[in-house]
This record gives C-alpha cells, structure tokens and sequence, in this order.
C-alpha cells in the first residue's frame, strides 16, 4: 500500500525538477548555494530541494540611453541621447560579478557617454560622431568584459544645441560661403584677365586679328542694338594723330608768354 504513493510521489517530483531552457537560453544552476554549472538549451534536470536556476537571455540587446546634458570641453551644454546594443557572452559572470548586469550596463555607459563628452569640443562632437562612438564601444566594452557582457555597437542617435547656438552656427555657415563665393568670384576674374592679356598679345602680333575682332564687335552690337550705329576707327589712325600733333609741336613751338606791362 505504500508504494504507490511513494512512486506518485517521485514521479511528481521528476516532473518538478525537469526544465527547458529554450535555443537562445542558459540556465545558471546553483546546488546548495555554490554555482554548478551552467544547462541549456533543451531538456535538464534539476536535483529537487538541493539546486535552483536563474535563466539568462543571450540574444542581443538594445537599450536606449536616456538623454543627458552635458558641457562640452569648450563650455556649450548639450543634450545627448544614445542607443547601446549588448548581449550576454558568459552568462555565469553575468550572475555571479555583477548584481544587475542590465542595471550596471546601462548606468556605465551613460556615464562614459558623459565624460567622452566632455573631453570633445562642440565642432568635434558634430562633426567625428564615428570616432566619439568607436571610442565610446572601446570604454564601455572594456569595462563590461569582466561581467561576461560584450558591447555590440553604441551610437549616439542626437545632439540638441542651444538655439542661440545655432544662429551663431547659422552666421558662420553663411560667412563661410560668402568667403567662397568671393574666392571663386576673385579666381575667375583672374583667370580671365591672364586669358584677355594672352588674346591682347597675339592680336598685337597680326593687325588683321585686331581689324577682325573689331569687325565682329560691330556685327555683335547692331544684332543687340538695331538703332544704334557704332563706327569703330583703326588704332591706326590714332597713332598717325598723336604723331602728327608731336611733330607740329617740335616744329612750332609755342612763343613764350610776353611779361606783364610795367614790369
């Protein structure tokens, strides 16, 4: 008569230490209060009364660091939100070194979000957001590795400035493309002048170049302007002038002026 109830008995007790531990699952087993190992995944079975588990999730992690403000290295407070990706490598050094790894993940990387914050100055943090990040994984990677935990990837995800900041930044993007503009406005007026100054010199060389040219300038302006006639004269006739007056002045000289009566 006993034993059917001692064999319902163990039966009921083997249904109750059996467990499952699904694919991306490990079962840290404590018997008597010292770790045992670590089961999973699929079926195990417990010692009853004397072992006890604590299940830990391997896959990845996304946490969402909350947005903190700080002061940059050159005295702006921003703010700063983050996105950190971790998951579980060792997971009996997540239970046994540490008392909360989520708990204690999240609170070191927001505060070496912080102070890589603060070591950067403003233009630094807008512009090598890869390298403050690659910088960031290597700090809180290094830091977790005892835990069993591996730090996937950590990017910041958005940098709020002041707005006065941003009109000051606004004010300098268009100083700087004004600056440009004038540069290229400046460069191309030289490179014009260096190209007229080389078309003057080889026109100098033919004077049937320069008649051509003027001949185009004629057609060019009674297409533009149908009720305007424009003659151009050869610089020929220029030259001939001004040697003409110098010689008429050689030759005749002006007589000196007469002195003033009563003098």
């Amino acid at each position: 008569m006993l034993l059917l109830p001692l064999l319902i008995v163990a039966v009921v007790l083997l249904a109750m230490s059996l467990r499952i531990a699904q694919e991306y699952q490990r079962a840290i087993v404590f018997r008597l209060g010292r770790y045992n190992g670590t089961r999973g995944p699929g079926l195990y079975w417990l010692i009853p009364f004397l072992e006890r588990q604590q299940t830990i999730d391997m896959r990845t992690k996304t946490v969402e660091l909350e947005q903190q403000e700080t002061i940059t290295k050159d005295s702006v407070t921003i703010k700063v939100n983050a996105v950190l990706w971790f998951k579980v490598l060792n997971p009996a050094d997540a239970v046994i070194k540490v008392a909360d790894y989520n708990k204690a993940v999240y609170q070191l990387s927001v505060t070496a979000l912080r102070n890589i914050i603060g070591q950067n100055q403003l233009d630094e943090v807008l512009r090598e957001r890869a390298q403050i990040n690659g910088s960031l994984l290597q700090i809180v990677d290094a830091a977790t590795e005892a835990w069993g935990v591996k730090i996937e990837l950590v990017e910041i995800k958005d940098v709020e400035i002041p707005e006065s900041m941003q009109r000051a930044m606004a004010r300098e993007a268009e100083a700087i493309r004004e600056k440009r503009a004038r540069i290229i406005k400046a460069e191309a007026e030289l490179e014009a002048s260096l190209k007229l100054t080389q078309g003057a010199q080889e026109m100098e060389k033919s004077p049937y170049s320069l008649e051509l040219r003027r001949m185009q300038m004629l057609s060019e302006i009674g297409i533009d302007n149908n009720t305007t006639t424009v003659i151009l004269l050869p610089s020929e006739f220029s030259n001939a002038a001004s040697s003409f007056t110098q010689m008429v002045k050689q030759r005749y000289p002006a007589a000196p002026e007469s002195p003033p009566a009563g003098a």
